[in-house]
């Protein structure tokens, strides 16, 4: 078993995505930490509920702060799986299968996600 992924020869698509790995991971870190202190840090976790979501969605800086997490998590997740069903799944159709059902599931979660935080009207409980 490979402990990590050797950089790739060349400047392709393989590349690409090791590159991309790396870059994302860090980004992400501070994404994340950030997203982390300002909701159970300067935020109480007590005061998490709907109007509180509310508020913070009303502005389009949480939104998009948002949605480049979701996109940042999904790309970088999606990668990953890719790479690990190049690296174990042996069986050429099997592999594609695999890789298609993920490419489709996860453009559906992304889409999900993106419409969640576009269609969100801040202050409207739906009941």
């Amino acid at each position: 078993m490979q402990a990590t992924r050797a950089r790739p020869a060349g400047r392709g698509w393989e590349w690409f995505c090791w590159l991309y790995m790396r870059i994302s991971a860090v980004v992400m870190i501070g994404l994340v930490l950030g997203h982390l202190y300002f909701m159970h840090i300067v935020n109480s976790t007590d005061t998490i509920s709907h109007e509180f979501v509310s508020q913070r969605l009303a502005t389009p800086f949480w939104r998009i702060y948002d949605l480049v997490i979701l996109l940042f998590a999904m790309s970088h997740g999606v990668i990953g799986t890719r790479g690990i069903i190049e690296d174990y799944v042996r069986k050429p159709g099997l592999r594609r299968g695999l890789q298609w059902t993920l490419y489709v599931l996860s453009a559906a979660f992304t889409i999900a996600g993106i419409y969640v935080l576009v269609a969100f009207q801040p202050g409207q409980l739906s009941r």
